[in-house]
């Protein structure tokens, strides 16, 4: 059961080991508010997404991690030292965009070399890390290609090789499948989450795609108009959505508002506003414990999702069957 009233969807966590945190986290772009006030911890090494629709401020939260964009109000710190005004060069993040962004007149040897060129690494630790991205990513015998004369899925997997060969403390991802068929999309999800298994990182997604989100990380922030709704797994986001916006962006549901009628140690009952009374079971199927502070007369909404209707027939009192 859902409460009108938002809950505090950006509880800070206990995990002293944490790669990103936002602190009220404002941004604006010519009197328009993208970023409203957001709280965010993501914890070393886990695969954290941000999710939503259109608009709702989850590129521009990257770029504010990434540091292609200054926070209008509040601090950006990655493992514990504020980024606030540290321009993106000197930030330990690398970023994989949808377009791919690699480098035309580069082959693929050259293009994920670049960073540690940039960075004026010797010759031979240049060669060394660029064979173990290769190796990663399985494109060691594409080399001598150039981007030009490869598939979407192809470079992709040179974006990531590049991103990852300064092994970067967060791989920030901005809707990196986006671009691909769902067939290799599919393929890719299983490929991106096996570097995250097996190099330890901790990666942060933006994406729209709601499967994706579920499917690799380990939490989501759901985000609407600028602010984070919810924080928690795949799991928790859909079991026990805190806000109505959660319950019906995430997944299919039916949601009926009302009004709580009785409370007990157990259930509270809810009447629709079209009449229908429904008993919900909050210790069993919610987060909200038996002695909340719902009371009676309060206004509600109700998520209730398709798999969990069933439909029985059951013998009237004394009806003839």
């Amino acid at each position: 059961m859902l409460q009108t009233a938002t809950q505090n969807p950006g509880a800070i966590a206990t995990d002293s080991q944490l790669d990103v945190e936002l602190r009220k986290v404002f941004k604006v772009f010519n009197g328009e508010t993208a970023v409203r006030g957001v709280d965010l911890e993501v914890r070393r090494g886990e695969f954290f997404s941000i999710l939503g629709p259109s608009g709702c401020g989850k590129t521009t939260t990257l770029r504010l991690i990434a540091g292609f964009e200054t926070p209008s109000a509040g601090e950006v710190l990655i493992r514990g030292q504020s980024m606030t005004r540290v321009p993106p060069y000197l930030r330990p993040v690398n970023t994989v965009f949808q377009s791919y962004a690699l480098f035309s007149h580069l082959n693929v040897r050259d293009n994920i070399a670049f960073g540690l060129r940039v960075k004026r690494r010797n010759q031979s630790e240049i060669e060394e890390k660029v064979k173990e991205a290769l190796k990663l990513v399985k494109m060691e015998a594409f080399t001598s290609r150039f981007p030009a004369q490869m598939s979407g899925g192809q470079q992709q997997r040179v974006a990531l090789a590049r991103a990852l060969v300064n092994r970067p403390a967060v791989l920030l991802l901005d809707e990196p499948l986006g671009a691909l068929d769902l067939k290799l999309r599919k393929q890719m999800q299983v490929e991106l989450s096996n570097l995250h298994k097996n190099l330890g990182l901790t990666f942060v997604m933006v994406t729209h795609d709601q499967e994706e989100a579920m499917s690799l990380s380990d939490r989501i922030a759901v985000m609407h108009e600028g602010r984070i709704e919810q924080i928690g797994t795949p799991n928790e986001i859909y079991e026990h959505p805190q806000t109505p916006f959660v319950a019906d962006f995430i997944g299919d549901t039916n949601l009926f508002t009302g009004q709580v009628e009785a409370v007990d140690q157990t259930s509270q009952l809810i009447v629709t506003e079209t009449g229908l009374k429904i008993e919900a079971y909050p210790k069993q199927h919610t987060q909200t414990p038996p002695n909340s502070d719902i009371q009676v007369g309060d206004a509600v909404v109700v998520s209730v999702r398709p798999e969990k209707i069933s439909l029985n027939s059951y013998p009237v009192s004394g009806a003839v069957n």
